[in-house]
């Protein structure tokens, strides 16, 4: 290689050495030492011979700068004749290839030996178009520079320099600042002397003076006209750059090479230092080191045998997932961590490629441990004086997740080096990786790579098809390369950490010829999208108040001490509800609500909707919102709030007395009433209506329907408070807050809504009670075997068919609750609106049943009802107690169960209530010649005579509904019976005081 050449002279002036660029330690060297003419010769030298340049030390680096990009443009013009055409095969190969274990060697990179590493922005990626010569080139020498036009720009430059690849044991090339960019593209050809570019230049070169050259001595340097850089021909030129790149490209080839030298030699220095130390251990030890060891082995084997036999079974539990009665995801159990188990022909095939491609890019072919790999991952560390690489292979990784645990000592790790051989002889490679993907933490509470790709990427699992089998490229990297360390490469917490480890996995997955350079930018460019990260909406819990009552019911049917047992219980839970049609009524009541809240001070609402048949819970809604806390929408009303009832509870009073010989015909007195209350407080009991009035005489029918109190409790005080309370529990009012007495008929207890549905569909079920339930099957996600089904239940009989038949009669009855509310009343399921019903328009009307409730002071409003299909249930008010403006049942429940029971029965055909039969049908004259007719319990129609009358009781006396005092007749005899103003519409009515002696069937 040339060197510097001194020059030297015999002239006592000067003393000039002159740099030949391209020698010296750096690439093109320009001496320090200033070259100075003498004063004379200057002063007389022809100015046009005066082109030497200044060069401060900024412009040498960016002719340094130069002569190395250069070097490897020429490189990259070698090489670009073969790679467009070798592409194509490469990607046909790729494509053709299914086996995801199979590397695909590039055949570029077969047929070309690099003086650099494979993946660099020198020889790859956006820079190749960049970089590419000019076809036309007036060059024929691949090396010769580019002309000044062709240079690139510093915009071009700029972008080239963005997002390289940083691999293990490869050069990482520092790109220039855009400042020396400028410096670069702007650099002169020849700068008079008197031009300098800074102000304290540190390297000149200066034109020389003329000087004979002295004779040649022996032994002496002979002198060398100085040399100058001046601007020459353009063969001169090429000569000399060629002759500069060629020393750099030798120069660079040997340091590579010596670098490589450097590092394998010690790779290999270390492992031989270690196996000398461990040979001179064990010579030193001897016989009791060998049994130290064989003991070691043996205890190791027998400690974890069963483990490692029974590996599946040590992999981590799936979270418990809920789905409603149609398979839609209601929620996932993840306050332990989230995790669902596949398959490895459900995990997508660039996923495993970038896996083993970091974690072990041997996994195919070794034996589970990677000697090479240890050592130098152990000669890594010490270097760097901390844990950089880690040194075990995927299957070692897998031992120490699930068998021997994370403690970082060295038995540890010599306990997974002794029993990963028998784990690579018992399982396949794809079970081995399979479990691994299973096992390992990817951060953001995802366990296993399902997990990750639903917690990242918002990608949820579908009916045969994985979230894992859904990954494209840039997730599958993005993925691979946090599981080395979560804490730090989890993009979300550490966005900078996590892309770089992300270009990483690209890079090796380059190197290792998984994909091309072009995939790995265009995954890059879909990472850096904004969008990138999303979070599953399975994961939020779509039904809140219901998949909490359906853990409740779970840890009652597998008899566990808590949930937190069926966190991590892999149970897959199949549910009653119907989720579409609960966000419908959900819709619903947060719109009627809305409409009251401010005029009525009425703030939330619960509802519970049953398919009285089976029992199975459609629609289950604790509040209107269970985010909103100012309602303290996450209490759920519906299966834990005990509220009072008020009329609701009415029913099951009213059926007790049928079952006692009365029927809806029986006559009763709405009058002034006190009774005695033994034990309560107050001790008298004196009920009124909630219209503060007195209505007189009336049948059943017309006091339920019209929702009076007093006859209500003279029901109950005939039939007695525990045969009632008796009624309401077999029919399904199993508990209940408070203590029993005559306010209970007004609902005067406290009772939970879904107990007071469930048993209000006994009167739609015949009399049969079936018990409401919530989950319909359990499958373990592990085993795929149905560990839970749900027994039909084909309920229990607590009244005869023709009780029931008549308690449905009198509450489908709309012409009688007429009097209280109006005929258009949404207790009707008619199709069209309330104005076109009033307009004389009900469209389609569906039969149904149903009662309201309203507690005092409006704490409380309730609808409960049902139709031929379902029984709903509706509550509306305050959680908090406070007391609403104004508002009945009918107004504040009401229209909810309306629009919401129209919802549900849609798609259902209409049909009416089937009489059972053994019930008979009469017409009933009362004394004062009114008639009614109604269903009876055959042998319980009653008969009158017409009686003498006699004075009207006290009680009797009925405030603005007085009976009529009889006028007196000329000539004496009976009076005239009045002329009948019945409360009730038609003939259920009546005025007339009861006769004397005839207080049986047909009178109370």
């Amino acid at each position: 290689m040339p060197a510097d050449l001194p020059i030297s002279g015999n002239n006592d002036n000067t003393g000039e050495t002159v740099g030949i660029p391209g020698s010296g330690s750096d690439p093109v060297a320009m001496h320090t030492t200033p070259v100075v003419a003498d004063e004379e010769n200057n002063a007389t030298s022809d100015p046009d011979t005066q082109t030497g340049i200044i060069l401060s030390p900024r412009q040498q680096r960016a002719l340094n700068y130069l002569a190395r990009r250069h070097m490897r443009n020429a490189n990259i013009a070698k090489r670009q004749t073969y790679a467009d055409m070798l592409e194509t095969r490469y990607n046909e190969q790729r494509e053709s290839s299914s086996d995801p274990r199979t590397p695909i060697p590039h055949p570029r990179d077969e047929e070309i030996e690099l003086d650099q590493p494979l993946f660099s922005p020198w020889n790859g990626g956006p820079t190749r178009d960049i970089l590419k010569h000019n076809n036309n080139n007036k060059h024929d020498d691949p090396v010769t520079l580019q002309e000044e036009d062709e240079q690139p720009s510093i915009e071009m430059l700029a972008e080239d320099t963005q997002g390289f690849f940083e691999t293990p044991h490869s050069e990482i090339i520092i790109l220039p600042t855009l400042d020396e960019l400028a410096l670069l593209t702007d650099f002169p050809e020849s700068i008079h002397p008197t031009q300098p570019l800074i102000e304290k230049p540190t390297s000149i070169v200066k034109a020389p003076v003329s000087r004979p050259l002295a004779p040649r001595n022996a032994g002496t340097a002979q002198p060398v006209p100085a040399r100058t850089i001046r601007s020459r021909s353009a063969a001169q030129k090429v000569w000399r750059r060629k002759k500069i790149l060629r020393h750099l490209s030798r120069k660079h080839l040997r340091a590579a090479r010596a670098t490589e030298y450097r590092a394998n030699r010690r790779l290999w220095s270390g492992i031989g230092t270690i196996f000398l130390a461990l040979l001179l251990t064990f010579l030193s030890v001897g016989t009791a080191g060998s049994i130290g060891v064989y003991r070691f082995y043996s205890q190791t084997q027998n400690k974890y045998e069963h483990q490692v036999i029974t590996l599946r079974d040590l992999l981590p539990q799936d979270n418990l997932k809920m789905y409603d009665s149609k398979g839609v995801p209601l929620m996932q159990m993840t306050d332990q961590g989230v995790h669902t188990s596949v398959s490895f022909d459900e995990v997508a095939p660039v996923l495993i490629r970038a896996t083993v491609a970091t974690e072990d890019k041997n996994f195919w072919t070794n034996e589970g441990i990677d000697i090479l790999r240890i050592f130098r991952a152990a000669i890594d560390n010490l270097d760097n004086g901390q844990v950089v690489e880690g040194g075990s292979t995927i299957t070692q990784q897998l031992i120490k997740n699930l068998v021997v645990g994370n403690q970082a000592t060295l038995s540890r790790k010599l306990q997974e080096v002794v029993l990963t051989p028998q784990v690579n002889s018992l399982y396949t490679k794809r079970d081995i990786l399979e479990m691994y993907l299973n096992s390992i933490y990817y951060g953001q509470q995802a366990y296993g790579i399902d997990a990750a790709a639903t917690m990242y990427f918002g990608i949820e699992d579908q009916p045969g098809k994985r979230a894992a089998s859904q990954l494209d490229l840039a997730q599958a990297a993005m993925l691979a390369g946090i599981p080395s360390n979560p804490s730090a490469f989890d993009p979300l917490l550490h966005p900078k950490a996590g892309f770089q480890r992300f270009q990483t996995v690209l890079g090796l997955m380059v190197t290792q010829h998984y994909i091309t350079r072009v995939e790995a930018l265009d995954a890059m460019k879909e990472a850096q999208s904004p969008h990138f990260f999303k979070k599953a909406p399975s994961l939020l819990d779509r039904a809140p108040h219901f998949t909490s009552f359906v853990l409740d019911q779970l840890v009652h049917i597998f008899g566990l001490k808590n949930r937190s047992q069926l966190s991590r219980s892999g149970m897959i839970v199949n549910t009653t509800l119907d989720i579409n049609l609960q966000d419908k009524i959900q819709k619903i009541a947060q719109r009627h609500i809305a409409e009251l809240r401010a005029a009525h001070n009425l703030t939330n609402a619960a509802e519970v909707l049953i398919d009285y048949h089976s029992g199975a819970i459609i629609s289950l809604l604790g509040s209107i919102d269970y985010n909103n806390t100012a309602i303290n929408g996450q209490f759920d009303v519906a299966t834990q709030g005990y509220r009072q009832p008020g009329s609701s509870f009415k029913p099951y009073v009213y059926v007790t007395a049928f079952k006692q010989g009365a029927s809806p015909a029986q006559a009763i007195v709405d009058a002034p009433t006190t009774i005695a209350n033994p034990g309560g407080s107050p001790a008298f009991y004196s009920p009124t209506n909630y219209d503060l009035s007195f209505h007189g005489h009336m049948t059943m029918r017309c006091a339920l329907q019209n929702s009076l109190n007093v006859p209500a409790v003279r029901v109950l005080k005939h039939v007695g408070i525990s045969a009632a309370m008796q009624t309401a529990k077999d029919m399904g009012i199993t508990s209940y807050e408070g203590t029993p007495g005559y306010s209970l008929v007004l609902g005067g207890l406290g009772i939970r809504l879904i107990d007071h549905t469930s048993a209000m569909g006994t009167f739609a079920n015949g009399g049969v009670h079936v018990g409401y339930y919530a989950v319909s099957k359990v499958v373990s996600a592990a085993s795929h075997k149905v560990i839970y089904q749900h027994q039909i239940d084909q309920g229990k009989r607590v009244i005869s068919p023709q009780l029931a038949y008549m308690m449905t009669n009198v509450l489908s009855d709309n012409t009688a609750r007429i009097p209280e509310f109006f005929d258009c009343n949404v207790l009707q399921l008619y199709s069209k609106s309330q104005d076109n019903c009033y307009n004389g328009d009900r469209g389609i009307v569906r039969p149904a049943a149903a009662k309201t409730g309203t507690t005092q002071n409006f704490r409380d409003n309730w609808t409960v009802g049902y139709t031929t299909d379902y029984v709903m249930g509706v509550w509306a008010g305050n959680d908090d107690n406070s007391p609403m403006y104004n508002v009945t049942g009918v107004q504040g429940a009401a229209p909810i169960w309306h629009d919401s029971m129209l919802v549900a029965e849609q798609g259902h055909p209409i049909r009416d209530f089937i009489n059972p039969g053994g019930l008979e049908q009469a017409t009933v004259t009362y004394p004062d010649g009114v008639k009614t007719t109604d269903w009876f319990i055959p042998g319980t129609v009653p008969t009158f005579t017409r009686p003498t009358p006699v004075p009207t009781p006290t009680d009797a006396a009925t405030p603005g509904h007085g009976t009529p005092t009889p006028t007196p007749q000329p000539g004496g005899g009976n009076p005239i019976p009045p002329q009948a103003h019945p409360y009730c519409p038609s003939v259920f009515s009546f005025v007339d005081n009861p006769p004397a002696n005839q207080s049986g069937n047909g009178w109370w």
